[in-house]
């Protein structure tokens, strides 16, 4: 359950926060989805339109980075709260990023339509359908505060490096057989780039999520303990006691 605040001010304000970030959100997965449409149906016009979009997102960021900074400044927000509005100022950031990711996609489909149609690359579209998934899971663990459904998403990353790897050499063959498919293909393999960045983003979503319910910090700890086997290190602490929202 919420915990009740005394100032209706400072409930409106933690309530407006997150009501941003979701429309953030929401945003983003309308761009990843016409991004997608864009490239699938060669359409300029609505690639043009999905990079217009991306301005909303910009002035949203903003928008959020001040109230978070605000509510830090005059209500100095401990525990739960603390947490909330810390991992929102980390989210933003990641919505923010995967705007500018989709921005970069349509541009790159608006210079393909210029070109003839380049032979199919296995996975492409595959891995886009994999990104709008994590991103759109991410996002639902974080209106639930799901951490269990935040930390399953995590095991998905290889899948979509692993498909990004695919499409990387057989952008690579295609060039080979044929110099004169460089330029579409280079464009090809910048689109699963941006596609594989964006799924990171949404990882890292998965993993402020995992920090907002349990105030554990997940981020690289997995790396850390395939390079540091025998690491004793402590976990990150917890700021304050956790409370339920």
């Amino acid at each position: 359950m919420p915990v009740s605040h005394t100032s209706k001010v400072y409930e409106h304000e933690l309530r407006t926060l997150r009501e941003k970030l979701l429309l953030m959100g929401s945003l983003v997965e309308e761009m990843i989805q016409k991004g997608s449409t864009a490239l699938a149906t060669r359409d300029t016009g609505l690639a043009k339109a999905t990079i217009r979009l991306d301005r909303r997102i910009n002035r949203l960021e903003c928008e959020v980075d001040e109230l978070c900074m605000r509510i830090l400044a005059t209500r100095q927000p401990v525990a739960s709260d603390l947490r909330f509005v810390t991992t929102g100022l980390k989210i933003v950031t990641d919505l923010e990023r995967i705007g500018d990711l989709v921005v970069n996609v349509c541009e790159r489909v608006v210079e393909l339509n210029e070109e003839p149609p380049i032979a199919p690359v296995a996975d492409l579209q595959g891995l886009f359908d994999g990104a709008i998934d994590v991103v759109h899971e991410a996002l639902d663990a974080l209106v639930a505060r799901d951490c269990e459904r935040a930390k399953e998403l995590l095991t998905r990353d290889d899948v979509i490096d692993e498909q990004y790897a695919r499409i990387f050499q057989d952008v690579l063959l295609i060039m080979s057989r044929d110099p004169s498919t460089v330029y579409r293909a280079t464009r090809i393999q910048s689109i699963a780039k941006y596609l594989e960045r964006i799924a990171d983003h949404a990882m890292n979503i998965a993993e402020s999520v995992v920090f907002l319910v349990k105030g554990t910090d997940i981020r690289h700890h997995n790396r850390m303990r395939e390079n540091d086997p025998i690491s004793t290190a402590p976990p990150a602490p917890v700021l304050g006691r956790v409370r339920s929202r």
